[in-house]
Protein backbone atom coordinates (compact mmCIF):
# COMPACT_ATOMS: atom_id res chain seq x y z
CA UNK A 1 0.00 0.00 0.00
CA UNK A 2 2.88 2.54 0.98
CA UNK A 3 4.49 1.43 -2.03
CA UNK A 4 1.28 2.67 -4.16
CA UNK A 5 0.85 5.55 -2.59
CA UNK A 6 4.67 6.15 -3.32
CA UNK A 7 4.45 5.48 -6.91
CA UNK A 8 1.00 7.50 -7.46
CA UNK A 9 2.28 10.77 -5.56
CA UNK A 10 5.91 10.63 -8.21
CA UNK A 11 3.68 10.22 -10.82
CA UNK A 12 1.70 13.50 -9.81
CA UNK A 13 4.95 15.42 -8.97
CA UNK A 14 6.21 14.44 -12.27
CA UNK A 15 3.44 15.32 -14.56
CA UNK A 16 2.30 18.55 -13.18
CA UNK A 17 4.57 20.86 -13.43
CA UNK A 18 5.42 19.49 -17.04
CA UNK A 19 1.36 20.29 -17.63
CA UNK A 20 1.82 23.66 -16.11
CA UNK A 21 5.10 24.84 -18.42
CA UNK A 22 3.37 23.15 -21.74
CA UNK A 23 0.27 25.16 -20.83
CA UNK A 24 2.41 28.47 -20.38
CA UNK A 25 4.96 27.92 -23.46
CA UNK A 26 2.06 27.04 -25.91
CA UNK A 27 0.12 30.17 -24.93
CA UNK A 28 3.28 32.17 -25.52
CA UNK A 29 4.05 30.02 -28.94
CA UNK A 30 0.23 31.46 -30.26
CA UNK A 31 1.16 35.19 -29.53
CA UNK A 32 4.49 34.89 -31.66
CA UNK A 33 6.53 37.44 -29.47
CA UNK A 34 9.46 39.14 -30.95
CA UNK A 35 12.72 37.68 -29.89
CA UNK A 36 14.74 39.91 -27.48
CA UNK A 37 18.79 40.00 -27.40
CA UNK A 38 20.13 38.65 -24.76
CA UNK A 39 21.75 41.31 -21.83
CA UNK A 40 24.97 39.61 -20.60
CA UNK A 41 26.81 41.50 -17.19
CA UNK A 42 28.77 39.51 -15.20
CA UNK A 43 27.84 38.47 -11.69
CA UNK A 44 30.43 41.04 -10.13
CA UNK A 45 29.01 43.53 -11.99
CA UNK A 46 25.36 42.79 -11.47
CA UNK A 47 26.21 42.88 -7.23
CA UNK A 48 27.87 46.37 -7.96
CA UNK A 49 24.80 47.71 -9.84
CA UNK A 50 22.08 45.97 -7.36
CA UNK A 51 21.02 46.30 -3.62
CA UNK A 52 21.83 43.01 -2.03
CA UNK A 53 18.02 41.81 -1.01
CA UNK A 54 17.64 42.50 -5.21
CA UNK A 55 20.56 40.44 -6.48
CA UNK A 56 19.85 37.58 -4.21
CA UNK A 57 16.45 36.90 -5.59
CA UNK A 58 17.29 37.73 -9.06
CA UNK A 59 21.02 36.01 -9.30
CA UNK A 60 20.75 33.29 -6.65
CA UNK A 61 17.58 32.64 -6.72
CA UNK A 62 16.50 33.28 -3.06
CA UNK A 63 13.08 34.55 -2.22
CA UNK A 64 12.34 37.25 -0.06
CA UNK A 65 9.72 37.18 2.83
CA UNK A 66 6.24 37.20 1.94
CA UNK A 67 4.66 40.94 2.91
CA UNK A 68 7.07 42.74 2.52
CA UNK A 69 7.01 44.38 -0.83
CA UNK A 70 5.60 47.82 -1.41
CA UNK A 71 4.75 45.80 -4.75
CA UNK A 72 2.06 44.00 -3.13
CA UNK A 73 -0.46 46.95 -2.07
CA UNK A 74 0.63 49.08 -5.78
CA UNK A 75 -3.11 49.56 -7.16
CA UNK A 76 -1.80 52.05 -10.07
CA UNK A 77 -2.28 52.05 -13.77
CA UNK A 78 1.36 50.74 -15.66
CA UNK A 79 4.37 48.49 -16.08
CA UNK A 80 6.07 46.33 -13.82
CA UNK A 81 9.90 45.68 -14.97
CA UNK A 82 12.84 43.31 -14.18
CA UNK A 83 14.42 44.95 -11.89
CA UNK A 84 17.83 44.14 -12.97
CA UNK A 85 17.60 45.09 -17.08
CA UNK A 86 14.21 46.90 -16.52
CA UNK A 87 12.27 44.99 -19.22
CA UNK A 88 8.69 45.45 -18.50
CA UNK A 89 7.26 42.18 -17.74
CA UNK A 90 3.48 42.61 -16.72
CA UNK A 91 0.90 45.36 -17.11
CA UNK A 92 -0.68 46.64 -13.91
CA UNK A 93 -4.48 44.87 -15.59
CA UNK A 94 -2.48 41.30 -14.95
CA UNK A 95 -2.33 41.69 -11.05
CA UNK A 96 -4.25 40.15 -8.68
CA UNK A 97 -4.19 39.93 -4.97
CA UNK A 98 -3.20 36.33 -4.62
CA UNK A 99 -3.09 36.20 -0.40
CA UNK A 100 0.40 34.28 -1.07
CA UNK A 101 1.94 37.40 0.40
CA UNK A 102 3.91 38.51 -3.24
CA UNK A 103 2.55 40.14 -6.03
CA UNK A 104 0.92 37.89 -8.37
CA UNK A 105 0.17 38.36 -12.51
CA UNK A 106 -1.92 36.03 -14.29
CA UNK A 107 -0.35 37.01 -17.17
CA UNK A 108 2.91 38.05 -19.04
CA UNK A 109 3.75 40.32 -21.83
CA UNK A 110 3.97 37.89 -25.02
CA UNK A 111 7.50 37.00 -25.46
CA UNK A 112 9.22 38.60 -21.97
CA UNK A 113 9.61 35.98 -19.52
CA UNK A 114 11.28 32.26 -19.66
CA UNK A 115 11.00 29.03 -17.60
CA UNK A 116 12.57 26.40 -16.78
CA UNK A 117 12.06 23.60 -13.92
CA UNK A 118 13.00 24.28 -10.56
CA UNK A 119 13.59 20.93 -7.86
CA UNK A 120 14.42 23.22 -5.12
CA UNK A 121 12.16 21.96 -2.84
CA UNK A 122 12.44 18.74 -3.88
CA UNK A 123 8.79 18.11 -5.90
CA UNK A 124 9.58 20.20 -9.68
CA UNK A 125 7.97 23.57 -10.29
CA UNK A 126 7.97 26.18 -12.88
CA UNK A 127 10.71 28.62 -12.05
CA UNK A 128 9.97 31.59 -14.66
CA UNK A 129 13.14 34.60 -15.10
CA UNK A 130 13.34 37.50 -17.50
CA UNK A 131 14.22 36.44 -21.23
CA UNK A 132 16.88 39.52 -21.27
CA UNK A 133 18.84 39.02 -18.21
CA UNK A 134 17.81 35.36 -16.97
CA UNK A 135 17.23 36.91 -13.71
CA UNK A 136 14.87 34.92 -11.09
CA UNK A 137 11.29 36.21 -10.74
CA UNK A 138 9.15 33.73 -9.27
CA UNK A 139 7.35 30.91 -10.18
CA UNK A 140 4.14 30.12 -12.10
CA UNK A 141 1.34 28.18 -10.88
CA UNK A 142 -1.78 26.69 -12.39
CA UNK A 143 -4.26 27.81 -9.64
CA UNK A 144 -4.56 32.03 -11.25
CA UNK A 145 -7.95 33.12 -11.94
CA UNK A 146 -9.47 33.00 -15.68
CA UNK A 147 -8.88 34.24 -18.31
CA UNK A 148 -5.06 31.91 -18.38
CA UNK A 149 -5.80 30.35 -14.97
CA UNK A 150 -2.02 30.72 -14.02
CA UNK A 151 -0.30 32.96 -11.30
CA UNK A 152 2.62 34.44 -11.57
CA UNK A 153 4.00 34.46 -8.31
CA UNK A 154 6.90 37.24 -8.31
CA UNK A 155 10.06 38.46 -5.68
CA UNK A 156 8.97 42.01 -5.26
CA UNK A 157 12.42 43.13 -4.75
CA UNK A 158 13.18 41.64 -8.45
CA UNK A 159 10.54 44.34 -10.03
CA UNK A 160 10.64 47.64 -10.48
CA UNK A 161 7.59 49.54 -11.04
CA UNK A 162 6.66 52.50 -13.52
CA UNK A 163 3.39 54.42 -13.79
CA UNK A 164 1.54 54.87 -16.91
CA UNK A 165 2.55 58.33 -17.63
CA UNK A 166 6.31 58.33 -16.29
CA UNK A 167 8.93 57.51 -18.63
CA UNK A 168 10.39 53.81 -18.95
CA UNK A 169 13.80 53.54 -17.91
CA UNK A 170 16.23 52.82 -20.69
CA UNK A 171 17.07 49.48 -20.68
CA UNK A 172 20.30 48.32 -18.85
CA UNK A 173 23.30 48.15 -21.59
CA UNK A 174 26.39 45.53 -21.82
CA UNK A 175 28.54 48.37 -20.51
Amino acid sequence: MVSTRRAFFRLIAAIAPAAWATRAAARQAADGPPAIPPLELPRKRWRELLPADAYAVLFEESTERPFTSPLLNEKRAGFYLCAACFLPLFRSEAKFDSGTGWPSFFDAIAGRIGTRRDFSLILPRTEYHCVRCEGHQGHVFDDGPEPTGLRYCNNGVALRFAADGEPLPALRSNS
